[in-house]
């Protein structure tokens, strides 16, 4: 899937990178094109340094066959791609790698790796996935969160779901992000759970349940998204029309917007797991450079925040 240029948003993040020093980067079975490539210029514009794990045959006959010059990149020899994501976790724990990156391998490959008791990347928090939007007809980068990872979130589930993709959001230089917690409707009902869920997690950030972030809910996407058809409904809402972050109510709502945005607007997204040990960068294998840089761009930004935090 190949977009234009984009509309300045990722350019931004990459801007905001240049000061910082590139970052070792575990890559999980970088055996296919796309996935190869993405690290290897990642790495040439001083983002990452990337530690390839994968049968160094099959990587080295990928950038063969692709002109890829691996010349001054380390490749850790592992037999398959299991192995590859059990060795790149590992790396991690031991401290060679602040960055975990998805290479031609299954994303639950990967992350059976990161969520296994023994030697996996957990934290206390749960584990959740962000879409960082370039939304062409929005004046700046969306998060939409989770569209991939928490099927049918419980509310508990929402609270780490939420500080995961504030935390995130104050890590690109947004001061105090504005969440819109989504539902089909922006009033409470017990017939929409929904909706009690939004009301609720408004209520925890007001008791410092959540931290950092400026949260309403429920508001229906047209109320999240516009000024307009937030003051036709009456809603008086500082987070109306100008959220960083939508949260969605389940996986199928989250995800059905990212790729809605991506086929009918254009939307270029860049994708991150979020929660555990480190940044988790996860691409698909239709993403484009465009959004395999800027995903490296917001997971070296992390991982620097990260460093900053006690």
């Amino acid at each position: 899937m190949t977009h234009a240029t984009g509309t300045g948003k990722y350019e931004r993040l990459l801007a905001r990178c240049e000061k910082l020093s590139p970052v070792p980067t575990a890559v999980a079975h970088p055996c296919e094109a796309t996935a190869l490539s993405g690290a290897v210029e990642a790495f040439q514009r001083g983002l990452i340094i990337p530690l390839l794990v994968g049968p160094s045959g099959s990587i080295a006959k990928t950038a063969a066959s692709s002109g890829i010059d691996l010349k001054q990149l380390e490749i850790i020899d592992v037999p398959h791609s299991h192995a590859a994501a059990e060795k790149a976790v590992a790396l991690v724990r031991e401290g060679r790698a602040e960055i975990l990156m998805k290479g031609s391998l299954h994303t639950d490959e990967l992350m059976a790796a990161v969520v296994s008791r023994e030697g996996g990347l957990r934290t206390g928090r749960r584990i959740s996935h962000v879409f960082i939007m370039d939304v062409p007809t929005y004046h700046k980068p969306l998060v939409i969160t989770d569209g991939a990872i928490n099927i049918a979130p419980t509310l508990e589930d929402k609270i780490d779901i939420c500080q995961n993709a504030i935390d995130l959001a104050i890590s690109l230089g947004v001061e105090k992000p504005k969440v819109a917690i989504l539902a089909a409707v922006e009033t409470v009902t017990s017939k929409m759970p929904a909706t009690i869920d939004a009301a609720a997690l408004c209520k925890m950030a007001e008791r410092g349940q959540i931290k950092g972030g400026l949260l309403d809910g429920p508001l229906a996407f047209d109320n999240a998204i516009s000024k307009e058809a937030a003051k036709t409904k009456g809603i008086q809402s500082s987070v109306a029309g100008d959220p960083d972050i939508l949260l969605a109510p389940d996986l199928e709502a989250g995800n059905m917007i990212a790729k809605q945005l991506s086929f009918l607007a254009n939307a270029d997204s860049a994708g991150m797991v979020l929660g555990a040990r480190v940044p988790i960068i996860l691409t698909s294998r239709a993403d484009s450079v465009r959004s395999r840089i800027a995903s490296c761009a917001v997971a070296v930004l992390v991982a620097h925040a990260r460093r900053k935090k006690p």
